[in-house]
């Protein structure tokens, strides 16, 4: 009997006609622990369902699925478990699989069709409540018309600034996987975003300042993409650093960077804003994740910027450092390799 379940890939137990435990594989007794063995399944197993499920598997011989709940390493663990007889009058084998992974999918898909509704809403309800004013309060009003016309504008392209970083979002997770090794010089780009938002930031009394950007860094990447890091980490540096301010853009090369072990580039986006609490930083890459919701939305901040960042930066295979406290302002720092590992 041990030998049977030893050659089980899953974690698997085998429980007599006594009800106590006869066989455990190695991986069983790694999620129930070493004394398992010869004990109550009772004592071994605790949760109501899948007493019940065994329960019902002894008296009438029928295979049953169940759960199983666990905790390892503080992060909970689902697990799909089959019952079933291993013949009349033989003992029961109870195989566990792991549905962790298929669980949590669920849980993002769920989350994500839940923000995606909520970030739509907020604008569709205002548009539909402008249209009808304007169709009956507001119909001879040309002063609340022009007032109107212009928020409806503005939720209008907050609506479509969201769909195309969805879009984004989507086309960088499909192709994540696939390393770009095409040649591409990080300080041209570098250089191209800045002279592309020197408007944005004269709008805002602002300044860009940049270091090191003469000489050339290459490296494989997507041009494209690593366009869109940097456009989306310095617009973000000119939203919240406040009116009168400098963001500036550093570029530095290093033969041997500890986080790629290799040759690499670093870019960082330092700004001299209000900073933030360094605890939210694990969470800043999250879809729709922000430290503060009205006023993101009042910059029109979608919330995906920093998570397709995180995207693009996994497929260039880079690393992205980020460093902030109160009132000190951040620094965000993207880490490339300038060589393709073999």
């Amino acid at each position: 009997m041990q030998e049977f379940v030893d050659a089980l890939p899953l974690p698997a137990i085998v429980v007599g006609r006594d009800e106590r435990l006869l066989a455990a594989n190695a991986q069983a007794i790694q999620l129930f622990g070493r004394g398992v063995l010869g004990r109550h399944y009772i004592t071994s197993f605790r949760q109501p369902a899948l007493l019940d499920a065994i329960e019902q598997v002894m008296s009438d011989g029928k295979s049953r699925q169940a759960r199983y709940l666990s905790t390892e390493a503080r992060r909970d663990k689902t697990w799909a478990v089959h019952l079933a007889m291993m013949g009349a009058d033989r003992p029961m084998l109870i195989t566990f699989e792991d549905q962790t992974a298929t669980e949590e999918a669920g849980t993002m898909r769920r989350d994500f069709v839940a923000n995606v509704s909520h970030e739509l809403r907020t604008p569709l309800t205002a548009l539909i409540g402008f249209i009808e004013t304007l169709r009956g309060a507001a119909k001879n009003d040309p002063a609340a018309q022009a007032r109107f016309l212009e928020i409806m504008d503005r939720e209008a392209v907050r609506m479509n600034r969201l769909v195309e970083d969805l879009m984004s979002l989507n086309r960088v997770e499909a192709t994540e996987r696939i390393r770009p090794l095409d040649l591409v010089d990080l300080a041209s780009i570098a250089r191209s975003v800045i002279h592309a938002l020197e408007p944005l930031a004269a709008e805002r009394g602002m300044t860009i300042v940049h270091e090191n950007l003469e000489d050339a860094a290459r490296l494989p990447g997507d041009a494209d993409q690593l366009a869109q890091v940097i456009t989306n980490l310095v617009e973000n540096a000119l939203k919240y650093s406040g009116f009168g301010k400098k963001v500036t853009l550093r570029m530095e090369t290093v033969d041997n960077h500890p986080m790629t072990r290799g040759p690499a580039a670093s870019l960082s986006v330092i700004d001299t804003g209000d900073g933030f609490n360094p605890e939210l930083i694990p969470r800043l890459t999250e879809r729709f994740y922000r430290i503060d919701n009205h006023r993101s939305r009042e910059l029109g901040g979608t919330g995906l910027g920093l998570a397709i960042v995180k995207h693009i930066i996994n497929r260039h295979r880079g690393r992205l450092r980020i460093e902030s406290a109160p009132g000190q302002g951040s620094v965000f720092t993207v880490i490339l390799p300038t060589k393709v590992s073999i």
